[in-house]
């Protein structure tokens, strides 16, 4: 089955009892067994709901997995996989990554005993350095956020394989629908579900898939046992959300193609971070595991002063000035101060998220208008 097909069709039957296409919202809390003990259905609802079972069926399917488990949000997420993890235990972690998650592990499980090594996941080879008998897990996104920077998923998983650690990898810029990481390779491959999957700004949820049965049994009791899952409400939105993913990212991919090669040539533009440019750095690994290159990138005035910056950012109609990504709506967001604001100063210039970087979120209205309301915007700086 093609992936067009599984997003609106994969876990999904018609309701018992009258037919409804569309997989109902389940609100309850609790179900009705047979008799103590026995009871091999639904119990619970934060064990199980059937509303989140569809959309769990459909999830593995995307990704080409055995099994998705869904969480409340893509933190939750996360923080489901660290739990893995025991005071002591070493991650191997991309240097530019989404700063929630970041935040997660500094300020959350690093003081738990957990060991972060923060590093340039550009060329696989030099994370080699950063093995030892403590590591038990390398976390990646490709593309990064904000810097668009692109990982070598099969590469890292080679190494990961030999050295008996799991890879997780951070598919919420590129999205099923151009990118596989299990495929790659990957042991786990997590989503914020808010972005591109749910594709509507209207709900937040993450998402976990893998093919290890042992695996998703860790995953699932801490799941169970933690209870950072979804509501009914919510899954049914992720549900409803995927049935048009294939047509939205064509539309961001078209868009985003566009206002790159705009903001490339551009006179106030110093530079732009988008895998798609032949000049990018991992270009060619980026056109080898990527079916195209999304709709994200950021982009640094010239111009970088917080003034410059704000005069900017406020200048556009289209382009909301907001945290999140991947809605049909385009967003404006100035990380250094924003998504990526609890990493320190220092780290970020190091890396690149200087004050004048500027990521945008790029979505599926007419491009023409698109073009008009950041041309009309940088005319302001």
């Amino acid at each position: 089955m093609k992936l067009a097909t599984k997003l609106i069709h994969a876990g999904q039957e018609p309701a018992p009892g009258n037919g409804a296409i569309m997989t109902p919202i389940y609100q309850t809390s609790t179900f009705v067994q047979e008799a103590p003990a026995t009871h091999k259905g639904y119990e619970y609802a934060r064990s199980q709901n059937p509303t989140r079972t569809a959309l769990e069926a459909c999830l593995a399917a995307i990704e080409n997995a055995k099994y998705g488990l869904s969480f409340s949000s893509g933190v939750a997420a996360t923080d489901a996989v660290i739990r893995l993890l025991l005071p002591g235990d070493e991650v191997i972690a991309a240097d530019d990554m989404y700063g929630g998650t970041y935040r997660l592990f500094t300020k959350v499980f690093a003081p738990m005993g957990i060991k972060f090594h923060f590093v340039n996941m550009s060329d696989p080879e030099s994370i080699r350095a950063y093995f030892n008998d403590k590591t038990k897990l390398v976390w990646t996104e490709t593309p990064t956020n904000p810097l668009m920077s692109i990982t070598d998923i099969s590469a890292v998983s080679r190494i990961c394989k030999e050295k008996n650690v799991l890879l997780t990898v951070d598919n919420t810029f590129a999205t099923p629908w151009l990118q596989n990481p299990l495929d790659l390779g990957a042991d786990v491959v997590l989503h914020s579900a808010t972005k591109y999957l749910g594709g509507h700004s209207d709900v937040i949820h993450g998402c976990l898939m893998m093919n290890s049965a042992e695996l998703r049994e860790k995953l699932y009791f801490i799941q169970k046992s933690c209870g950072a899952v979804p509501g009914p409400m919510d899954c049914f939105l992720v549900l409803r959300g995927l049935k048009t993913l294939h047509v939205r990212m064509k539309a961001h991919c078209e868009n985003g193609a566009i206002i790159a090669q705009f903001l490339k040539n551009h006179p106030k533009v110093e530079k732009v971070y988008w895998p798609g440019f032949e000049e990018h750095p991992n270009y060619d690994i980026a056109k080898t595991q990527m079916r195209n290159f999304g709709g994200m990138m950021s982009f640094v005035l010239k111009d970088g002063t917080q003034a410059a910056v704000n005069r900017m950012m406020t200048s556009t109609k289209l382009f909301a000035l907001a945290e999140s990504l991947g809605g049909v709506e385009s967003l404006i967001n100035h990380p250094a101060s924003m998504t990526h604001a609890s990493i320190p100063k220092e780290n970020r210039d190091r890396i690149g998220i200087v004050e004048g970087l500027i990521r945008l979120s790029v979505g599926i209205e007419d491009i023409d208008d698109l073009l008009e309301d950041l041309k009309i915007a940088l005319d302001k700086v």
